[in-house]
């Protein structure tokens, strides 16, 4: 029987069929943060239940902890601490691979796992973080769980999974100068819907996607969970073994070539049944910036924001009222000149060192406008280092960003630190959800591109607005 890239991988990790389309399936690999790994190694503790399988284990601190430069364990978040200690004495406890506050290779989760091989092709993957599909780029199959079923995983390597469809995404065609994968995505979520993927696993494939850099790849699949989707995958290519190839997680030696024997079998049979298949000419996309409360409210940067009206239904007309509402705006008015006050570039979607040059080519000998309180986040240690032996941490502060150690940061504001009531902030993350950046914060997400050329004009601004390094 033919089957899809999810269907072999999944297939692969079967245990037991459990009915009703329930599978118990094995757990690779596992990646913690200090805001819910704690909890659930705290939870195994007092159970007297040790982690099955230790050397499959990660964990880093990113989450709580701030980015500002000096920082320590005393966090914004009154009991912040407490979470990055708790998370130390577990990992110390249970010998589990810990990339601690201060040392080489800590950062985001999603921007550690790929960087030190962590993830790889055809392995299950889990983290106790909504975005953990990202890492479906390097064709894991990778999810998002709770704190309990992280608890479960950790005891005994399984999981109860009902299996999700499987989706295609066609995507072909050039893109245009200055479009991205952050701008495909959001194409695809304000088309279809945030519930367009429901139900389903998503692989991306065609033409843009062997186009793409991993690293865009990455951006693509952290936000198949806006999408709806339980997942996003990739099928690995030649540029997908290249990228591991000599990471510190990574297969060496006789596994090493074993492995990519593997991974460049790890692709959907020609004849695999997809249940919903969407085509998408990436040649026609433009900028897109979310001009809502959700990541399904965007439109090109050159469209007008839309409006209540009787064709719509009325979920619609209720959602387009209340962002609206928040957001400040009025229908029918131009997003484009939307003044601003703050741009944030970093998190787990575009902070990686791809991102940060891209950025970097449109602030070179320019300042930020007057009043903008601007700040870039690299993902992770590794990723700030880079760009420092690049210059580009020069650039940013040059052009007045702040330059911060790396982590979740302002993504969302669980460390304590966020922005200002009614403060409109343009944003590089992957959701713009009502208080996601601070009390009634109002944010427009958009690619790093657009977040650079927005906080030099102070307003939002399509990106050929400004003359670029080349």
């Amino acid at each position: 029987m033919a089957e899809t890239l999810f269907d072999k991988i999944w297939n692969q990790h079967v245990i037991s069929d459990l009915g009703d389309g329930n599978h118990l399936i094995y757990i690779d690999r596992i990646f913690l943060h200090e805001r819910t790994g704690s909890v659930a190694l705290k939870s195994l503790e007092e159970k007297g239940i040790s982690v099955r399988n230790p050397n499959q284990v990660f964990a880093t601190i990113d989450h709580i902890v701030d980015t500002l430069p000096g920082r320590g364990d005393v966090t914004m978040m009154p009991s912040g601490s407490q979470f990055i200690e708790s998370l130390r004495e577990s990992v110390r406890r249970e010998k589990i691979n810990f990339f601690d506050l201060n040392t080489s290779r800590q950062g985001i989760v999603h921007v550690v796992s790929p960087e030190l091989g962590i993830a790889l092709p055809g392995i299950t993957y889990i983290c106790p973080d909504s975005h953990t599909c990202s890492l479906g780029a390097l064709g894991a199959m990778a999810w998002g769980v709770g704190s309990s079923e992280c608890e479960h995983a950790l005891a005994t390597n399984t999981l109860v999974k009902k299996k999700p469809k499987s989706m295609l995404v066609n995507i072909n065609g050039v893109t245009k100068d200055g479009v991205t994968s952050k701008d495909i995505i959001l194409h695809l979520i304000s088309k279809y819907g945030a519930n367009g993927a429901n139900g389903h696993a998503i692989e991306f494939r065609g033409k843009a996607i062997d186009e793409m850099s991993i690293e865009s790849r990455l951006t693509l699949c952290n936000m198949a969970v806006e999408f709806g989707a339980m997942t996003g995958i990739i099928s690995p290519d030649k540029k997908t073994i290249d990228y591991i190839s000599g990471k510190p997680f990574a297969p060496k030696d006789e596994e090493q070539k074993l492995a990519e024997d593997y991974w460049t079998k790890l692709k959907s049979d020609d004849d695999a049944h997809f249940s919903k298949v969407i085509e998408v000419d990436a040649s026609k996309l433009n900028t897109y910036v979310t001009w809502g409360t959700s990541p399904e409210h965007a439109i090109e940067i050159e469209e007008i924001i839309p409006t209540v009206n009787p064709s719509n239904s009325k979920r619609e007309n209720e959602s387009i009222q209340r962002a609206l509402d928040y957001m400040g705006l009025k229908e029918s008015d131009a997003i484009k000149g939307t003044k601003i006050d703050a741009a944030f570039i970093g998190s787990c979607t575009n902070s990686r060192l791809s991102d940060l040059r891209i950025a970097a080519s449109i602030l070179e000998g320019k300042k930020i406008a007057p009043g903008i309180k601007a700040i870039c986040v690299p993902g992770s240690s590794k990723v700030k280092r880079d760009a420092e032996s690049e210059g580009l941490d020069k650039i940013f502060k040059s052009a007045g960003f702040e330059w911060r150690e790396s982590g979740c940061s302002m993504c969302f504001f669980a460390g304590g630190e966020s922005f200002g009531e009614n403060e409109r902030v343009i944003s590089t993350t992957n959701r713009n959800f009502e208080n996601r950046q601070g009390k009634k914060t109002r944010t427009h997400l958009a690619s790093p591109a657009t977040v650079a050329a927005s906080a030099i004009k102070g307003e939002i601004t399509a990106i050929d607005q400004i003359e670029r390094r080349t």
